[in-house]
């Protein structure tokens, strides 16, 4: 039997492996990994769906969809707007999301055989991808699409791995095997369990070694593997590689084709080319059961970020709330319809003891409703539940979202900081706090009653922190000052908005700081948060300069708000190095900011050394004293990549990182940092920009600043997860072990205790330790978390532990996630029956005829029930209506149209996202042998076909055509 330990060793052994579980996950120098795979799919199918919609709408797209597309490219021809500022954040982090959840699949489920479609297990595979769907499309009904792409992330490991794993390229087959993707069609011609498979590699080369019988037959099996055992059936193959034991014992040898060095590497290719087909096959049905424009936020496809407000909803916040409406309303209305528009409304109100509901939605106008309702009421003691609020938006917000906090309280639950600095670090969204009336010396009268709030310096201190760790800035206005400091909502709604330079001097001092603006940067704005007598000078390339004491001058005009000052610059040449001298002995902050195509995301990795050593995603804080490697993701192709920096402004420290000579493609690259050192620290980047070279003799120079300070720690916090997902009513526990790091390895003489915190947004039920006692350094630990029944499936839940030194002076963390997933018993397809046709479409003038069919529609007796009927092609009239027949509903479509539109596509779901298309064709009769009169229905998904030919007037009687 296993152990916890054990099982952690040979997950570190797996992954150590060339190959770990199938394609390389991330990275690889001559091979196609599981990332490329993903990524590839990702990109061709957003094009299909944004082509489809412009086709519908009568506009051009103008893009070759290939496997070379860009997401700069897809981004820019979705939008119909080339010339534009366009921001593609969330679309490259939401690719990175569903390959690190990918690639997360060889760690996770490193021993399960149905994960990756090993040891013949082609029946519990399917169950293990049908599962992980109709995940993705549960949460994507609930608008949980962060979730959805971490469980559409690990279907798509499952389904690559099938075409590297089983012989189905060696059968000579070009097309994906859909049965894979529609649980309710029968695997066939599987090699059965005596079925012998394979005979003896040659000298190393395997290139025949599945039996002829085999082949001839169209039998289908996949290679077995055991890391432990050489055991295995008699005659089977095996998956084959170094840890592959079962590939030492007759047949020897394996059919694996995960790399091209691999038993079956020359094969590689046409297996990656499969897994590119079939993950488009699949995105298309998950496109069919959520609609085009769910499928598009599924993918991240957006050239504006979210409005996000979290709102103190307490007696005296009755000004703050008409301004948080005031504020979102005019950016709405602004920008609806616009490239502008925002991407998802997010609304959480808090109060004491509640906080919530969240809201989340794409409609613009269910978010107006929401905030609408809010009123100013009630309160009880001064603080409230602030942060409870805000995690709810950050576990529900995109990565990298902006969020705006309004109060005037303490916060009553200001023990979930460091639950809150995690999930800042790990989502790396921004937290500004718009705070009115800090230490008012005055009491207020509230509304209602309400007594006065008066929130002290040591109160808004905690609200600075977070700020500060986020990138955000607290403001710091009355009342009455609000509406100029709800500008940078403004500012921030606006698309492409990077981050040039940031700092935050605490405690302050009398400093100079520069920073780089290139010439795609436009609308600069810079902002400086500090006490009233802080003054400041700012000079541009060009010489000029401007004082504090001049509200409009030659580089800018400025407006100030409470502790805000906000200057728009307003030269017409901001290129170049600029200088900010700030004279101020309190604590102040700089942040500059503005609209540019060129940015950069990153994530922390951590490297596994082997043959084709590759990276995982890390989670949490890098170790102090330590090594540490960040995957760097830039926008633009005309963007060199010079230096990469950890900078510490307290220091100040500056950890310069080394750019990894190895390649890495699509704007990625990979940089080294050596032995970090304890501190709070930002990613900047600096390089040349050669866009502008046409008018220009040189590249300028540019540079980028990380919003989200990355900490270092000298504890490590691991958790092993053996599941994603979660029924309602069930519980799952999640073993953790805490250790104590001297120089980024164990100290096993390290003693005392942790504090630990777990702590869930959905308030379910949990147990946790509240300490734990270090032996040789190390302690385990286990959350257990219960969902209640009553939950809904698709709801994501975000667990966060973290462990606190006896000191409490340093802190680590572990973010997981997990979805609520019913069980699914309804996999099959609704059915459709045409019984009925009018009409004839004879005539030579289309529009004096029409013609319509009626179509039964059920879902069977043991079914969900059908949940939509759709027109997906057709210009006609579509009317629906409801009865019963033999103790099954029935859903009666009546289709009408003119004969200038002679064929119909129904589409047809179910509740649980099971898809039906069914088709139908106008009646036409000719004159020459009417009866053997024929046409042809096709329908394609990826790049194969199924073509069926029927009589004219007979294609309309036909059940349905299947869509696969």
């Amino acid at each position: 039997m296993l152990t916890s330990r054990s099982i952690v060793f040979v997950v570190s052994v797996l992954i150590l492996w060339d190959g770990a579980r199938g394609f390389m996950p991330l990275f690889s120098s001559n091979s196609t990994t599981h990332r490329d795979i993903t990524r590839q799919a990702v990109l061709r199918k957003t094009a299909e769906v944004c082509r489809d919609i412009a086709a519908s709408d009568g506009r051009t797209f103008n893009l070759t969809i290939n496997n070379a597309l860009t997401v700069e490219q897809v981004q820019s021809a979705c939008s119909g707007n080339s010339t534009s500022i366009l921001s593609s954040v969330m679309y490259h982090t939401s690719i990175a999301s569903m390959y690190f959840s990918n690639a997360l699949v060889d760690v996770v489920y490193a021993l399960s055989e149905e994960h990756h479609f090993d040891d013949e297990t082609f029946k519990g595979g399917r169950e293990v991808l049908t599962s992980d769907v109709f995940a993705v499309k549960s949460s994507v009904k609930q608008e949980n699409f962060v979730a959805g792409r971490f469980a559409l992330g690990r279907a798509c490991h499952t389904l690559q791995d099938f075409y590297s794993h089983s012989n189905w390229v060696e059968l000579g087959k070009t097309a994906p095997y859909s049965a894979l993707i529609i649980p309710d069609r029968s695997l066939e011609n599987l090699a059965g369990p005596n079925v012998s498979t394979c005979r003896n590699c040659t000298n190393g080369d395997c290139t025949n070694n599945i039996l002829p019988d085999v082949l001839q037959q169209g039998l289908l099996t996949s290679g077995y593997f055991n890391i432990f055992s050489s055991e295995k059936p008699h005659g089977k193959c095996s998956h084959g590689g170094f840890f592959d034991k079962t590939s030492r014992q007759p047949p020897t040898g394996g059919i694996s084709k995960d790399t091209v060095d691999s038993s079956h590497g020359s094969l590689h290719q046409q297996a990656a080319d499969l897994a590119v087909n079939a993950t488009m096959e699949l995105l298309e049905d998950i496109r069919l059961a959520v609609g085009d424009n769910n499928f598009l936020s599924l993918m991240g496809l957006s050239q504006s970020t979210v409005l996000c407000f979290v709102i103190d909803t307490t007696g005296s916040m009755a000004d703050d709330i008409a301004e948080a409406k005031r504020v979102s309303f005019e950016i709405i209305d602004s920008k609806r319809g616009s490239q502008q528009e925002p991407s998802a409304y997010i609304l959480v109100p808090f109060n004491d003891p509640e906080f919530g509901p969240l809201i989340m939605t794409t409609d613009a106008d269910k978010f107006k409703a929401e905030i609408n309702k809010l009123s100013a009421s009630g309160g009880g003691d001064i603080p409230e539940m602030c942060l409870s609020g805000l995690q709810l938006a950050m576990t529900a917000a995109p990565p990298s979202s902006e969020i705006f906090v309004f109060t005037d309280a303490p916060a009553k639950d200001a023990d979930l900081k460091s639950t809150i600095n995690a999930l800042i670090e790990s989502t790396k969204s921004v937290v500004t706090f718009m705070l009115t009336d800090v230490l008012s010396s005055r009491r207020r009268r509230g509304v209602g009653g309400v007594a006065s709030r008066a929130m002290s310096q040591a109160d808004a201190q905690l609200y600075r922190d977070l700020a500060k760790a986020s990138g955000g800035q607290a403001i710091e206005v009355t009342k009455s000052g609000l509406s100029a400091a709800t500008t940078v909502i403004e500012d921030s709604s606006a698309s492409a908005v990077v981050n040039v330079f940031q700092v935050v001097s605490n405690p302050g001092k009398p400093e100079k700081f520069n920073f780089t603006v290139d010439d795609s940067i436009k609308n600069m704005t810079l902002y400086i948060t500090g006490s009233s007598s802080l003054s400041f000078s700012l000079s541009s390339p060009s010489g000029a300069s401007q004082s504090s004491s001049v509200s409009s001058g030659p580089l800018a005009s400025m407006t100030t708000a409470g502790n805000l000052r906000r200057l728009s610059l307003n030269t017409d040449n901001q290129t170049g190095l600029w200088e900010i001298d700030v004279n101020s002995n309190d604590p102040y902050s700089v942040k500059v900011i503005g609209q540019s195509s060129v940015y950069f995301i990153y994530n922390l990795v951590e490297p596994n050394e082997g043959a084709h050593g590759d990276y995982s995603l890390k989670e949490g804080r890098p170790l102090t004293g330590g090594n540490a490697t960040v995957l760097v993701t830039v926008t633009s192709d005309a963007v060199k990549i010079t230096e990469v920096t950890l900078y510490d402004s307290s220091g100040p420290t500056e950890v310069n990182g080394t750019l990894q000579a190895r390649p890495v493609s699509d704007g990625n690259i990979l940089v080294f940092f050596p032995n970090i050192p304890s501190g709070d620290f930002v990613l900047r980047i600096k390089g040349e920009d050669s866009a502008t070279a046409t008018t220009r003799a040189t590249p300028t120079s540019f540079q980028r600043q990380a919003s989200t300070q990355i900490k270092s720690s000298s504890i490590s916090v691991t958790a092993q997860v053996t599941s994603a997902s979660i029924e309602p009513g069930s519980s799952l526990s999640v073993p953790f072990t805490v250790t104590s790091m001297s120089n980024g390895a164990v100290n096993p003489n390290a003693s005392g205790t942790f504090s630990i915190k777990a702590q869930n947004d959905r308030s379910y039920s949990s147990s946790s330790p509240s300490s734990l006692s270090m032996s040789e350094g190390k302690a385990n630990g286990t959350v257990t978390i219960t969902v209640p029944s009553s939950a809904a499936s698709g709801t994501d839940v975000t667990l966060t532990i973290t462990a606190q030194d006896s000191a409490a002076s340093d802190i680590n963390y572990t973010v997981l996630r997990f979805s609520v997933t019913a069980k699914v018993t309804d996999t099959t397809r609704p059915v459709c029956q045409v019984v009925s046709t009018t009409g004839d479409c004879s005539s030579s003038v289309c529009s004096s005829s029409q013609w319509g069919l009626t179509a039964n529609i059920s879902d069977g007796v043991n079914g969900t029930g059908i949940d939509s009927v759709t027109l997906r092609q057709g210009s006609g009239t579509l009317n629906t209506t409801s009865s019963s027949s033999g103790g099954v509903n029935i859903t009666v479509a009546t289709y009408s149209a003119s004969c200038c539109s002679q064929s119909v596509e129904l589409k047809i779901l179910d509740k649980v996202g099971n898809v039906q298309l069914c088709t139908g064709q106008a009646k036409v009769a000719t004159t020459a042998a009417p009866v053997t009169n024929t046409t042809t229905n096709s329908t394609a998904v990826g790049l194969h076909s199924v073509s069926l030919r029927r009589p004219l007037w007979v294609s309309l009687l036909l059940p349905l055509v299947w869509w696969y």
